[in-house]
């Protein structure tokens, strides 16, 4: 019987069932889909929130002119350098002189240069850079002055205009106003005065306007405070040089003419009463901006580090124990680093200037300020954070008047999120874990239970067909079980069968014997009678004669292989010389067959006694080279028989090859040419008296038998130039 050759990829139950097991994979990825769905879904709402937040606090502003500064915000534009803005300062001012304490100073100034000039008699050589800024109640004013020349005022001189002085004119909440120099007779603290209505009336000190005047390498430093208190909607100053003492201005720059009160420009502050009502918001963690139409900030509340966007509630600390549990530090050092991975963390420390503390831009404010409640997302300037902005316009007399603008980081969301997801992540990693650990457990069993059964069917039938064994029937109640019950009874139908096989020679001769004897006595008793019916039939009778010694012929060779199973399993095993028994045999050989020529090959290597000495039936290995011999020597076709005896490669073998140069094997026979019942002959052959010889095929199976109870093999396969078949005896040999 041919083998089955098994697949060269091989694809188990185990692989199947952990291909199987990996599609529980799709559920970490459709749970991660479901996260960020839900995601885009919490942003469209923080949207909508942050909307309605902006539009409760406009509702809160509209038609409030009040609140709004009249002159400053409702202008229909404002002119650089002359509408001032006044910062709101996080910390009081020093007043030294320094910009130390005006944080940002340079990008927060104006400069002033020759389009600011009033009138210049001269070629112009004074410039100075402005910045104005709001703490608690009063407005600070910084100015940084460029001057070839620094003229102070004499320590005797009555005039306070007839040296560099700075004039300063600002409306009171009368609407009067109200003019001041600034003249000093030396760096130091500032000597304000402050002018009459008429212009022969003596100056009077002003000791509300404070400062300091510092002298530097380029010029000077002026740094002013006013009170709010009496401060109204405008404003303007302007720095006069002279470059000789007691002399005239000969050139002056500043914002607008102090002198003429209806060029004076606007001023605008961050507004108390707005940031009430904004400070009221506050508790939306938002960043809240109030802006006039012209995009200056006039209250603002909260920081964006902080407006997250949700509620925080107060973090619940994990407790000493609870740090100190295995699970606590698995999930520390394992799971969160293999999680944020996948997942970022959102970032606290994001730096956003897209805005500065006096002007908002964006197109979202355009469009609030075109009446249009708009919204949009965008990162910060760093690129950490996506902020969520909001604004909502602000009606006065059916007219937009300012804007509200809320803001929001994300990042209170991307951090519910990430909790989100690490629960699920931790859930799932937990189902895959143990779902993949049974699918593991159940496919090891299954397939444990298949290679067992796998097995017993391999060691209950040997190489050759037979069955050596029996199997064990499963008790489990399931499918593999059925099949093993299966198995086990089909096996050991197979072994009665095989069983019966293996007897029939033997019964069969012992039941034809009889019969026959019975015939051959009467053939026998027919060839004496001397009538001449008898001498008539006596050639029929010859047949009949050689017919029963045919059958006597079969009988004998079939009971042969039966009584070699009998004899092996009681013969005594001896130590012997294989090489030994193979040169006498080959020398009978000689004699028997004088037509054909024995080569006999012996390893030089190999030749000592001792190399070949086996524990075995010499008489057997002898009864197994005639069959081997007899069976070569017919099928030579040039009378030539190889012997070749050698160690194996492994020096624990003796192996013997005897080859003859005729017709080759069938290819379905190379496996069963040894079974019992098989043969290649396609008749019978003939002896040299022509009497029919009959072949069963048990010769070779009776080698196949005597190689088994040597613990050896025996196998034939062909051979090319010239064509033949070798046939290969593998024997132990004593180490």
């Amino acid at each position: 019987m041919a083998k089955v050759k098994r697949p060269n990829l091989r694809f188990g139950l185990r692989s199947k069932l952990l291909l199987l097991s990996s599609f529980l994979f799709v559920i970490p990825w459709f749970g991660y889909q479901y996260v960020w769905e839900m995601e885009k879904y919490l942003r469209f709402g923080q949207e909508q929130t942050l909307v309605g937040t902006a539009r409760a606090l406009a509702t809160a502003l509209h038609e409030r002119e009040k609140l709004f500064n009249n002159q400053a915000s409702f202008l229909p534009n404002v002119e650089q350098g002359k509408d001032l803005y006044g910062y709101k300062l996080t910390e009081a001012v020093n007043l030294d002189g320094l910009p130390n304490d005006w944080p940002d100073f340079n990008q927060r100034t104006h400069f002033y240069n020759q389009q600011q000039q009033l009138f210049a008699n001269e070629p112009l050589s004074l410039n100075f850079k402005a910045s104005v800024g709001k703490y608690n109640n009063y407005l600070y004013l910084f100015f940084q002055v460029v001057d070839n020349r620094v003229i102070f005022r004499g320590e005797n001189t009555r005039s306070i205009s007839n040296n560099d002085h700075l004039a300063l004119s600002f409306s009171d909440t009368n609407n009067k106003l109200n003019r001041f120099i600034i003249s000093n007779k030396k760096a130091g603290w500032i000597s304000a005065f402050a002018l009459a209505d008429d212009d022969l009336a003596v100056p009077a000190p002003a000791p509300q306007i404070q400062g300091h005047w510092l002298a530097t390498a380029q010029g000077y430093n002026v740094e002013l405070r006013v009170p709010l208190d009496n401060l109204g909607d405008n404003i303007a100053f302007a720095f006069y040089d002279v470059d000789k003492s007691n002399g005239e201005a000969v050139s002056a720059i500043g914002s607008a003419d102090p002198s003429n009160e209806e060029s004076l420009g606007t001023i605008v502050v961050p507004s108390p009463e707005i940031e009430r009502i904004v400070k009221g918001m506050r508790y939306t963690n938002s960043s809240i901006w109030v802006v006039d139409q012209h995009h200056r900030v006039l209250a603002s509340a909260g920081s964006l580090k902080s407006a997250s966007g949700v509620w925080h509630a107060k973090e619940q600390q994990p407790q000493e124990e609870e740090k100190n549990s295995l699970w606590y530090q698995f999930k520390q050092q394992f799971l969160l680093p293999l999680y944020y991975k996948i997942l970022t963390k959102p970032s606290t420390d994001f730096i956003d200037q897209l805005y500065d503390a006096q002007h908002l831009q964006g197109l979202h404010i355009v469009n609030a300020l075109g009446g249009k409640a708009t919204s949009q997302w965008r990162l910060t300037t760093d690129k950490k954070a996506l902020v969520l902005s909001a604004a909502y316009p602000i009606f006065i007399n059916n007219q937009v008047k300012g804007a509200v603008i809320v803001e929001e980081t994300t990042n209170g969301i991307r951090s519910l999120r990430n909790r989100a997801l690490e629960k699920l992540f931790t859930v799932i990693l937990a189902i895959m874990s143990l779902g993949a650990l049974t699918f593991i457990l159940f496919a090891s069993r299954i397939s444990s239970r298949i290679r067992q059964l796998s097995s017993q069917a391999e060691l209950a039938i040997d190489k050759q067909g037979r069955i050596i064994g029996q199997m064990q029937a499963s008790n489990s109640n399931d499918e593999i079980g059925d099949l093993s019950r299966s198995f086990t009874t089909a096996v050991n139908r197979l072994s009665e069968y095989n069983h019966y096989l293996e007897n029939m020679s033997s019964r069969l001769s012992h039941e034809l014997r009889t019969p026959i004897a019975v015939v051959k006595t009467s053939l026998d008793n027919l060839s004496l009678l001397e009538t001449q019916q008898a001498q008539t039939d006596n050639p029929y009778i010859e047949r009949a004669q050689t017919g029963i010694k045919t059958l006597n012929l079969i009988l004998t060779n079939m009971s042969e292989a039966t009584r070699l199973e009998q004899m092996l399993s009681s013969t005594e095993k001896v130590d012997f010389d294989l090489q030994q028994v193979v040169k006498g045999c080959i020398s009978g050989y000689q004699q028997i067959y004088p037509a054909i020529q024995f080569n006999l090959n012996v390893d030089g290597k190999a030749s000592k006694k001792s190399t070949f000495l086996m524990h075995g039936s010499p008489e057997h290995i002898v009864q197994l080279l005639d069959k081997v011999i007899s069976n070569s020597v017919e099928f030579s076709q040039d009378n030539i028989i190889t012997i070749e005896l050698k160690k194996s490669s492994n020096k624990h073998n003796a192996e013997l090859l005897i080859s003859n140069n005729g017709i080759l094997l069938p290819e379905q026979l190379s496996e069963s040419l040894f079974d019992s019942m098989v043969s290649l002959r396609d008749k019978n052959q003939k002896t040299q008296d022509k009497q029919v010889v009959p072949h069963l095929g048990l010769g070779l199976y009776i080698s196949r038998l005597i190689c088994q109870f040597h613990q050896g093999s025996i196998s034939a396969y062909n051979h090319q130039n010239p064509e033949g078949v070798t046939v290969h005896i593998s024997l132990p040999t004593k180490d």
